[in-house]
């Protein structure tokens, strides 16, 4: 008896659940794979938008430019540039108002950054929880598809006098295909998590990092501008 060895043989010759089991397993990976080179694409994007306003923020440019050029397209802003945008927008407007002292004018600052900073991160963390689903499931759905493939190849031989290996053999192949395909989907997700958690985190330290500074500079400016003022008076 000619058996077809190939992957498309094995799944048109394994049972109904088991070619499910195959199909969710095949379309799991596809899944993971485009989410993975999406992320990859959007976190490269981010990093050098980063690298790129921060070197144009230490130039010493002023930070009233710095903002009027990013405010005419600021819903296309990422990363650093979106957290500088909320923020500084929230420190002029605050600033404006008359009897505002300079702690609440920081305050607001800070929470406008870190909400902006939590909308960056969201946005960052989109895929990761359909990539550690199929990274913990993969394996499991796939040993379901082998057991339920093993017991049907056991099955079948209950109606055989005389079983010999080749009648059991390629029913357990096509079981076994399924725990393969598991793994096959798991193991990219589940390393392009870990590696999309690591990039994440330092992006969010980075973003952190710079709320600090520029909270700083906003401060010293502010103290700046109100000893001139008490000079002139």
């Amino acid at each position: 008896m000619n058996y077809d060895a190939s992957l498309l043989g094995y799944f048109l010759h394994a049972s109904l659940v088991v070619q499910c089991v195959m199909g969710i397993l095949i379309g799991a990976s596809i899944f993971s794979w485009a989410y993975i080179l999406q992320r990859t694409m959007y976190l490269k994007y981010v990093n050098k938008s980063a690298t790129r306003f921060e070197k144009a923020f230490w130039s010493g440019e002023e930070l009233s430019k710095l903002y009027g050029e990013r405010n005419h397209h600021k819903t296309s802003l990422q990363g650093i540039e979106a957290i500088f945008h909320a923020g500084f927008k929230e420190f002029q407007r605050f600033r404006k108002q008359t009897g505002a002292s300079l702690g609440i004018v920081m305050d607001n600052t800070k929470r406008a950054m870190r909400a902006a900073q939590m909308r960056e991160q969201d946005k960052l963390e989109l895929q990761l929880p359909f990539l550690a689903i199929v990274g913990s499931t993969s394996p499991y759905v796939g040993l379901f598809g082998t057991v339920w493939g093993i017991m049907q190849a056991f099955r079948a031989l209950a109606n055989v006098q005389q079983a010999t290996i080749s009648m059991v053999a390629p029913g357990i192949a096509e079981a076994l295909i399924a725990t393969a395909l598991g793994l096959f989907a798991a193991i990219p997700a589940v390393i392009a998590y870990n590696r999309f958690v690591t990039d994440i985190n330092r992006l969010i330290n980075r973003f952190t990092a710079f709320e600090e500074e520029f909270t700083n500079i906003l401060m010293r400016q502010s103290q700046q501008t109100q000893v001139k003022l008490e000079v002139v008076e």
